[in-house]
């Protein structure tokens, strides 16, 4: 990710090659956990004023018709919170030339109450692009985080960081949007009328609040056009003309009320434990693979049509417009003498335009079988669809297609064949109904019935669940210390490998509610296939396989290492000390954050150029000296280890290799990392000081 400086400017499109769709994120933390904040979004046309107040984004009017913006809403962080905006940049209309992101605090609070601002933008991929953090807020009540404006062909991201004292009318006015308070009338209309409220409804008390809602009409004074620049100049801060701001006993909203479910159930009215909850997805009764994939299909399909949340954010990446979804199964459709019969049909309509996609849906770990996926894009390609899905337990990897599929090249229209795991579809339920929130009560329960209906042992949508033919010989090749250079095999346990990485990622961050991410050293751009060869020829020399995964918005990166000749996996994460700190106070401190980790946590002290001190969490803890460096050398950091056997099968049984992986992560994530943040937030609260 590019750091950049307030006014730098730079190209999206020269960052990603699928900058077609961005999120934009906005995060702030607050010492008291207190603080917060309301996002908003202005398009602007090329006299840097809104259209109408349809261009105006904000908790009472958070997503666009078309799907070029829509507010997705807060995630609490540690000490803060995360606003997140999906930006479809291919749907923006013609006429809009910027598009401003803002945010703005209500009553007295101002935005020098919040650290750590800033604004990062990522990709359609989740794939963060630039980032832009704010070190001089003051007295602001709204800001200009950043705005993304076109150049030609493209779009350019520039960081802004200026605020207004006056607040979001500040704001609101100087882009062409007058903000009355209830009651008063607009400008220029006619006595008796009431304005348009902030999204365009009737102005009206806040339920919530128990305040009248603050209304907004756009000002009807003509603005002369002005002189289009080189590049577009962010607005200055500028004191509005008096207009009245609303005052909210309880803040604003950034959108509706979101629903999630507990994490801790409500105590059960059952007699006995025995007794088993009533499910709207029942699957004990299936017993062979074509039950569970009409079973499978017709589940998911039915609940991404009825909850919108979860049927646009698994289709968004696909190439799917914003709209209305429909969704069906077992579709009859011309092809030669037979007709063929895929298993489902995702059709999404927006503007009197049709969106649709083939799915082709496979459970229990069978494979994709390429003669059918290739009938399926013919028929697509005959027919204009515009998508083919396939839908399995196993995982997508950059550079390894899960089918070979030959396109016509003389057909006009052409079909993408896009791959869906089941385990990102767990993810994202889980995402929605643990952490983000749905529309509504009835959603939320729909969402768990299919998490339910998924995670069931009998469902076969358990995810990646085998590491493939080469698995066994591979390892007993290094066992024995017969594998040599340059065996393919040793590529093909690489590429499971790094499935099942991904797959820990995803279990990891639906979980905790924030992305967990692969970390590629390779550089950006690289032969993802050369890059795989390398770390086939590492494992026939040292027998070992090796990770690195990040939780997003940490600095933290988890090491896994899974050392065939000894049969065991390594899960270890550096720390450095805090500058200018005691050595003996450094490893007290630490101590003290690990006193709930497991006892057998191998800590190694790290000092410039070598290794340090070590020992076990059990020894140490009354001992914290030992791990002080000798001869006096600089202490650096430490590095924190734990040490497990992992199973020896190739599947996801108890004593499997893949159920081993995922349990050492877990493990660690929870008894040893979730407890270092304090650490982190030390330094930097030392830095500020």
């Amino acid at each position: 990710m590019r750091e950049i400086q307030k006014g730098a400017n730079v190209s999206l499109t020269a960052l990603s090659e699928d900058a077609g769709s961005v999120v934009v994120s906005l995060s702030w933390t607050s010492a008291s956990g207190a603080g917060d904040a309301d996002v908003s979004v202005l398009l602007l046309d090329g006299s840097g004023k809104v259209r109408d107040e349809n261009d105006f984004y904000f908790y009472n009017h958070p997503a666009a018709d078309d799907g070029s913006v829509q507010l997705l809403g807060k995630t609490p962080t540690e000490n803060g919170d995360e606003d997140r905006i999906g930006l479809d940049l291919t749907a923006v209309p013609p006429g809009v030339e910027r598009i401003v992101v803002a945010a703005s605090q209500y009553g007295g609070a101002c935005f020098g109450d919040l650290d750590d601002l800033r604004m990062t933008v990522a990709d359609r991929s989740g794939e963060p692009l630039v980032g832009f953090s704010i070190e001089d807020a003051g007295v602001e009540r709204a800001f200009i985080f950043g705005e993304l404006y076109r150049r030609g062909e493209e779009w350019k991201f520039r960081a802004v960081g200026q605020g207004y004292e006056t607040g979001l009318a500040g704001l609101a006015t100087d882009f062409g949007i007058a903000v009355l308070e209830e009651g008063e009338e607009a400008a220029g209309e006619p006595a008796g009328e009431t304005p348009k409220t902030l999204g365009g409804g009737e102005s009206a008390p806040d339920a919530e609040s128990g305040s009248a809602g603050a209304a907004v009409a756009v000002a009807a004074a003509a603005e002369p056009e002005e002189q289009a620049e080189p590049e577009p100049a962010p607005a200055a801060p500028v004191a509005a003309p008096a207009v009245p701001a609303q005052s909210r006993g309880r803040g604003p909203r950034t959108t509706r009320k979101k629903v999630t479910l507990p994490k801790v159930p409500g105590k059960s009215l059952a007699e006995n434990e025995s007794w088993r909850p009533a499910r709207l997805f029942p699957v004990p009764s299936l017993k062979s693979d074509k039950e569970r994939e009409v079973r499978a299909t017709s589940v998911l399909l039915s609940v991404m049509a009825q909850v919108p949340e979860l049927g646009r954010r698994l289709t968004a990446g696909f190439g799917a417009p914003a709209g209305r979804m429909q969704t069906f199964t077992e579709v009859s459709l011309p092809h030669g003498e037979s007709p063929r019969r895929p298993d489902g049909v995702i059709r999404v309509e927006r503007a009197g335009k049709l969106w649709t996609a083939l799915v082709e849906t496979k459970t229990n770990g069978n494979p994709l079988r390429t003669e059918q996926v290739q009938e399926y894009v013919d028929i697509a390609a005959r027919r204009g669809y515009q998508a083919v899905i396939t839908l399995s337990n196993d995982v997508a990897l950059e550079g390894v297609p899960m089918v070979e599929v030959k396109v016509d090249g003389r057909r006009k229209h052409k079909v993408t064949l896009w791959h869906l795991s089941w385990a990102e579809v767990a993810h994202q339920a889980q995402l929605l109904i643990r952490h983000e929130g749905v529309g509504n009560a009835a959603h939320a329960w729909l969402l768990q019935e299919l998490l339910e209906y998924l995670q069931h042992e009998n469902s076969g949508c358990h995810g990646f669940q085998n590491m493939g033919p080469a698995w066994v010989p591979v390892r007993k090749g290094i066992e024995d210390e017969m594998l040599g250079g340059g065996d393919p095999r040793a590529v093909e346990v690489v590429e499971s490998w790094e499935r099942l990485i991904r797959q820990v990622c995803l279990r990891l961050g639906g979980e905790l509610g924030q992305k967990a991410l692969p970390v590629q050293r390779a550089r950006r751009g690289s032969d993802p296939r050369e890059r795989r060869a390398a770390a086939g020829e590492a494992l026939c020399a040292d027998g070992r396989l090796t990770a690195e995964l990040r939780i997003d918005g940490t600095s933290r990166v988890i090491a896994v290492t899974a050392d065939l000749r000894t049969a065991r996996l390594r899960t270890s994460v550096e720390i450095p000390a805090p500058a200018g700190s005691y050595p003996l106070s450094t490893v007290k401190r630490l101590l003290r954050l690990l006193a709930e980790a497991p006892a057998d946590l191998h800590v190694e002290s790290l000092v410039e150029g070598a290794n340090g001190p070590r020992g076990t969490l059990e020894r140490l803890r009354p001992e914290p000296a030992d791990l002080l460096p000798r001869d006096g050398a600089q202490l650096t950091g430490f590095r924190l280890t734990l040490v497990k056997g992992m199973g020896n099968t190739r599947g996801n049984a108890e004593s499997g290799f893949i159920r081993s992986v995922d349990e050492a992560v877990e493990r660690f994530y929870h008894g040893v990392v979730a407890h270092l943040g304090a650490v982190e937030g030390q330094r930097s609260g030392g830095r500020r000081g």
